[in-house]
């Protein structure tokens, strides 16, 4: 399936400015590193956000995001969420500096 490349628009627009951010096919979608750890992407009709376990259970008190699970096992830490559930910018905005945050705190991945 291909991924959402509108979904994928938005959060270029958002990372872009980020430094060391890097943009990189995976799992069908996009990924976007921070020196060279995944912060978000697109899977499908979805966003991916690294938060960490304690921010991740967090969110996936929203009925519009889940625990990131491609292969049948979900990944601690990570969630899935629903684009409907970023119905503004900002909204997307404050997840993705979330994500960031969380990321900065892993060494960096040559």
């Amino acid at each position: 399936m291909v991924y959402n490349e509108k979904m994928d628009m938005k959060l270029n627009k958002q990372l872009s400015h980020w430094e060391n951010i890097t943009k990189k096919k995976m799992f069908g979608g996009t990924g976007y590193l921070l020196n060279g750890n995944m912060v978000a992407g697109i899977h499908k009709d979805y966003y991916i956000l690294r938060l960490g376990v304690i921010n991740a259970n967090v969110a996936t008190k929203s009925p519009k995001m889940e625990l990131f699970n491609m292969t049948g096992r979900a990944m601690k830490g990570w969630v899935m969420v629903e684009k409907e559930a970023f119905p503004s910018d900002n909204e997307l905005k404050d997840w993705l500096i979330k994500a960031i945050k969380f990321v900065e705190t892993l060494p960096p991945k040559n």
